[in-house]
């Protein structure tokens, strides 16, 4: 019966049957335009709702956000003060920016043009002014003003009304269309937003060298990152809650900042970060520095049990090694006791309480509703004085926030007890604030402008937003963006922390591990990282990329930054017998550009090449070392020939003896190899993905789980190869081309009897790799 009458009550403005059906799905919705109508009839007496007012009042209803206004606009739009949907879009936006309780009529009516009259001569009149303007310069027969310029010089006419006018007077001027006219011109490209771009300036040290580097804006910032609000207009914000103090503490805040765009890094130190990680910190930092801004690296360290001096100071390293300073170094403890009032303010505002509910009843989000959630007020504040003062046993009891969250999880805790001393405050204290309740407030504290968050944080908005107006306190904006994952991997905390206590990889910073410390061992450039979160960009969805996109660029970065040596993997000697004396030769650092630089190598009779280099039986393409086949030295300006193999006892082969010819004298060999004369011996490690699968959590790859998906060709060590001399002075995190091999880094366990190297990445891409 209810749902007859509600289908009657929307035909009655004009919906169809169908319509008014479609509509009564939408809860929400459904009663808000029943308000609506009823106040419409109010108005109206005895007469009915007629179908455009009642056009308006739906599409009123379905983009008015703050319903305090309901019956302003119902009003406005019974009254025929308001009947175009220009007028109503221009009101919505007028209230969207006005949002204090008293508005000024007479401003909101100019704004929506209430009684403005466009007469029929004014069109013609208008449209006959525009025409003339643009025959003055116009080449194009047919480029006379379109009706979309006529509709902005004429703001508040009938668009039909304006189209027509436009398209009688264009024919009058001059007559029909010829087949000319009619033909399709090419587009005109678009100018591409690059042009308009901000470079995000970004300094790196390592090694006690300071490089910088640039990105683009535009290319980092993409989709709904491009609408954020401006500082001080956070009610502008969809979702954004308004309050009768909003303004004033918008105001408070402006003169606090300045105006000034400010951001946080937040993570929890439990952890070493990870590449999702580099995207937050990209868009954080970068977002605040493109804006003039200020970035905060803020520890949310609420949890003293996970918690380890090791992860603090491996995060700021970090996100300085990415070339990010923070404005200042801050914690969520820093706030212990401030955050602690608030809470003793939330309770006695009637908006929190203490619960004596277990932890395993609440978790999940079915969680049966608290008995105790209508104790009184005083009764609430004793107890959680006696939680501050240690009366309670963990797990005991919790301090519980009374609002529902948006994926449905009711009275979220915002304290709770751990006796465990905290790394900064020690035994201070014994209840440590949640996320939840942390998290918003301390971003109130700093005076943050844009709380960016990953999108699984999207569940926690309603409760940041209702927190901070229940304290009556400034409430910034929180926006969600999508996470950035990569497959062949995993970088939840407690599955790394399995592959190093079963002993897969040595530690968070294994370079099999994509957390930001292993990949820093590894040898990726801080700027290949950045570059390839700013290609990621910054949207709503979730990204989840391949590995080798990400180590394309850091072969772009490479290739640029790592100048050139030669090395052998699998070293086999070659005795020159015909080279006429020792010499050196000089390698340059950078083949493309040897004006940046070179170094010498020893040359002598006695060299060592790669075993894959020569062959004893000629193969149809093969087109480096054989008997019947001689093969250029790289640099060296010699070509070698083979004139005796010799084998160990094995029959393998060990040694070749070679005569050497000036390669300006001989025919061009069909390929030059690398090669090293009195080299170093150093230890070097190839690294392949650690995962068979593409998703080893996903249980449809890999039944058995993530530990049973490892790769066992992963790590491959070779102890004794063999190196050039021009990187005997290397220091860690050096990076070089090994030529013809690919890209390595200098790893910590490097001694100053032995270089150890990482391979990075290959020269190129293998994509018939595992």
């Amino acid at each position: 019966r209810q749902m007859a009458d509600a289908v009657s009550i929307f035909m009655s403005i004009g919906f169809s049957e169908q319509k008014a059906k479609e509509t009564l799905k939408n809860e929400a919705l459904t009663s808000t335009l029943k308000k609506a109508i009823e106040q419409a009839q109010g108005l109206l007496g005895s007469a009915s709702v007629d179908k455009t007012a009642g056009t308006l009042l739906y599409n009123m209803v379905t983009r008015l956000k703050d319903t305090n206004r309901l019956s302003f606009l119902t009003e406005y739009i019974i009254t025929q003060k308001i009947t175009s949907e220009l007028q109503l879009s221009a009101a919505l936006d007028f209230l969207k920016s006005h949002p204090q309780e008293n508005l000024d009529r007479l401003e909101f009516e100019t704004a929506c043009g209430v009684g403005v009259v466009v007469t029929p001569e004014q069109i013609e009149d208008a449209v006959r002014t525009l025409h003339s303007l643009r025959l003055l310069w116009c080449e194009n027969r047919f480029g006379l003003c379109s009706s979309g310029e006529a509709r902005t010089a004429l703001k508040w006419a009938d668009g039909k009304i304006v189209k027509n006018e436009v398209d009688m007077q264009v024919l009058h001027l001059l007559g029909p269309k010829t087949e000319a006219d009619l033909e399709k011109k090419p587009k005109a490209a678009k100018p591409k937003a690059a042009e308009k771009d901000v470079k995000i300036e970004q300094v790196s040290v390592e090694n006690g060298k300071t490089q910088t580097f640039g990105k683009s804006l535009m290319e980092q910032l993409r989709g709904e990152a491009l609408k954020f609000h401006k500082p001080g207009e956070n009610y502008k914000t969809e979702g954004y809650v308004v309050t009768p103090n909003t303004m004033n503490l918008l105001k408070k805040h402006l003169e606090e900042t300045g105006g000034q765009v400010r951001t946080r890094f937040p993570p929890e130190p439990n952890g070493i970060l990870h590449i999702g990680h580099a995207k937050a910190i990209n868009f954080n930092f970068g977002f605040a520095k493109a804006n003039n801004g200020i970035c905060f690296l803020r520890y949310d360290d609420t949890n003293p049990e996970k918690e380890e001096e090791k992860y603090f100071t491996a995060i700021r390293e970090m996100v300085e090694w990415l070339g990010y300073k923070p404005y200042a170094v801050t914690h969520a403890s820093d706030n212990f006791q401030l955050l602690y009032d608030l809470a003793v303010d939330l309770i006695r505002r009637g908006h929190a309480y203490v619960c004596h509910q277990r932890g395993e009843e609440l978790k999940g989000h079915n969680v049966p509703p608290s008995p105790w959630r209508e104790r009184p007020v005083e009764e609430s504040l004793i107890l959680f004085d006696r939680m501050r003062k240690g009366m309670f046993a963990e797990g005991e009891v919790t301090l519980r926030m009374k609002m529902v969250m948006e994926d449905g999880k009711m009275d979220p805790v915002a304290y709770r007890i751990k006796y465990t001393p905290h790394h900064r405050t020690g035994d201070t204290w014994c209840i440590y604030p949640t996320y939840d309740y942390t998290h918003c407030l301390c971003d109130s504290i700093e005076n943050i402008t844009h709380s960016l968050c990953t999108k699984e944080f999207q569940s926690r908005r309603s409760s940041y937003f209702w927190l901070c107006n229940a304290l009556d306190v400034y409430c910034p904006v929180q926006w969600e963006y999508g996470r950035l994952n990569l497959t062949y991997t995993v970088v939840s905390k407690r599955k790394i922390i399995k592959l190093v206590e079963t002993g897969i990889v040595r530690d968070w910073d294994d370079p099999r591990l994509f957390t930001l410390t292993a990949l820093r061992r590894r040898g990726f450039p801080p700027q290949a990282i950045n570059n390839f979160c700013a290609r990621v960009g910054v949207t709503v969805a979730q990204t989840t990329m391949e590995p080798h996109l990400l180590e394309a660029c850091v072969r772009e970065v490479l290739n640029d930054t790592a100048p050139r040596a030669m090395a052998v993997l699998e070293p086999l000697k070659v005795t020159i017998t015909n080279l006429p004396t020792n010499k050196e030769v000089r390698v340059p650092d950078f083949p493309a550009n040897e004006a940046k630089g070179s170094h010498v190598v020893p040359f002598s009779k006695t060299i060592f090449i790669e075993k894959s280099d020569f062959r004893e039986v000629m193969e149809k393409g093969y087109k480096r070392l054989t008997p019947d086949q001689p093969v250029g030295l790289r640099h060296a300006g010699y070509v070698i020939s083979v004139q005796r193999v010799i084998k160990d006892g094995c029959g393998n082969v060990c040694e070749l003896e070679v005569t050497c010819a000036s390669s300006d004298s001989v025919e061009k060999p069909k390929a030059f190899i690398q090669w090293v004369s009195n080299p170093l011996q150093c230890e070097v490690r190839l690294y392949e993905r650690l995962f068979l699968h593409k998703n080893p959590e996903d249980p449809a790859e890999v039944p058995a789980g993530f530990l049973t998906d490892i790769n066992p060709y992963s790590l491959t060590v070779i102890e004794s190869a063999l190196v050039d001399r021009s990187v005997g002075k290397s220091k860690v995190f050096d990076k070089f081309q090994f030529e013809r091999v690919g890209y390595f880094s200098v790893d910590p366990d490097s001694t100053s009897e032995k270089l150890v190297f990482n391979r990075t990445v290959t020269l190129k891409e293998d994509p018939g790799k595992i």
